[in-house]
């Protein structure tokens, strides 16, 4: 009788959240993302027990200490991308505005650990580089405000995210760090590109990033050096891209061998910034495919599903992120066969480093988050005029 005078309740058919993610996750993707750690732990059983010797620690001290950031990486990795968009661009701002907070600090509390440059907070047990957590943050609040701008009525996001662009890349060259801040003005700059500037102000903006590049030339000795040594035609075998250069053409299309490999016995980053020499020498071109091939995809297809996204934000943030990651990965493996200068950027999920390892898994976390299948109809439908 109940139901008959005031109607019946309805029932929400509310879906769990570990069935809804794996329905709705790219799966393909993922399996890539996992095959690249798994890599990058095959590779640091081999390039890092020289440099554990050499520091007293155990053989598979960094290893070890790999896996656990790895462990760390994976687990903010899946809880990021059960997240919604939303939840992950509130999320994404409150970490961008600590790890902000933290680059600021870094020349008066952070150490260069005999480097050179300050872009590290020693905590004993560990580090941290706040410029790897800066970059998915600023992806995300620049994307925002992107999509803000395209708004009736909405603010000028596209000038706050430039203006906030140039003053996180003045702080990474005060330390200086211009490997990070070249990636994260390019990770602005595509997004740029895809909420439709005109190009005449992309020409413009790359002739400012030309005028930079030579002051900083000009001003900085540091920056000099690195451009120097990679005009010269000549490459002193005794330095790390000697030993990273010998190593790529000793290891030939099938490599030396298991453990049989000598650059990680020269290389001090034979573990980080040149790990990719070591997967060339002893596993020879047929890995190195391997790898940039699981990279390429992971990029590609990651750009194919946000090409069918509607909301302006997801399509921005995604492909900043997506493109951000693919061009680290070249730049580091640019750096080690001299295509690039060098510029201490380490291989996503491959290179050993804390701070590395688990800014990525946040990022392809985001990332996997934002390329999930959600009800919509095609981007198409909009320009033909069916959408809704």
């Amino acid at each position: 009788m109940t139901e008959m005078v005031y109607g019946t309740i309805p029932v929400r058919d509310v879906e769990p959240v570990l069935p809804k993610w794996w329905r709705t996750i790219d799966k393909w993707s993922m399996t890539c993302i996992l095959m690249l750690f798994g890599v990058g732990i095959l590779l640091g059983l081999a390039a890092s027990p020289p440099l554990a010797a050499k520091n007293g620690f155990d053989h598979f001290h960094y290893v070890q200490r790999q896996a656990v950031f790895g462990g760390m990486a994976m687990v903010a990795m899946f809880i990021t991308s059960m997240m919604n968009p939303n939840l992950v661009r509130r999320l994404a701002v409150l970490g961008f505005l600590a790890a902000f907070a933290a680059l600021m600090m870094l020349p008066f509390l952070g150490t260069d650990f005999g480097k050179g440059a300050v872009r590290w907070y020693s905590l004993g047990f560990a580090s941290v580089q706040p410029s790897e957590f800066l970059k998915p943050g600023f992806v995300v609040v620049a994307a925002w405000m992107m999509a803000a701008n395209q708004e009736i009525n909405g603010p000028p996001g596209m000038s706050w995210s430039f203006i906030l662009a140039v003053v996180i890349v003045a702080f990474l060259a005060m330390q200086p760090d211009f490997g990070q801040a070249s990636l994260v003005l390019f990770g602005w700059g595509v997004m740029f590109f895809v909420a439709g500037a005109p190009m005449i102000l992309l020409l413009s903006i790359a002739g400012l990033v030309v005028l930079a590049g030579s002051f900083a030339y000009n001003n900085s000795e540091h920056f000099a050096r690195r451009i120097d040594g990679f005009l010269n035609p000549d490459v002193d075998p005794t330095t790390q891209l000697g030993y990273a250069t010998n190593a790529i053409r000793e290891g030939g299309f099938f490599g030396v061998g298991l453990g049989e490999g000598q650059v990680k016995w020269s290389l001090p980053d034979a573990h980080t910034d040149f790990i990719i020499a070591v997967a060339a020498e002893e596993y020879g071109l047929i890995l190195v495919m391997v790898i940039i091939a699981l990279y390429a995809f992971i990029v590609v297809r990651s750009l194919m599903r946000l090409m069918r996204e509607r909301d302006p934000f997801i399509r921005l943030a995604g492909t900043g992120l997506a493109c951000m990651f693919g061009v680290q990965a070249m730049i580091n493996m640019g750096v080690a066969v001299r295509l690039l200068p060098a510029k201490g950027m380490t291989l996503p999920f491959v290179s050993y480093g804390g701070s590395s390892v688990i800014a990525s898994g946040i990022a392809v976390g985001m990332l996997l988050a934002f390329t999930r299948t959600r009800p919509q109809g095609e981007i198409g439908d909009i320009l033909r005029g069916r959408g809704r």
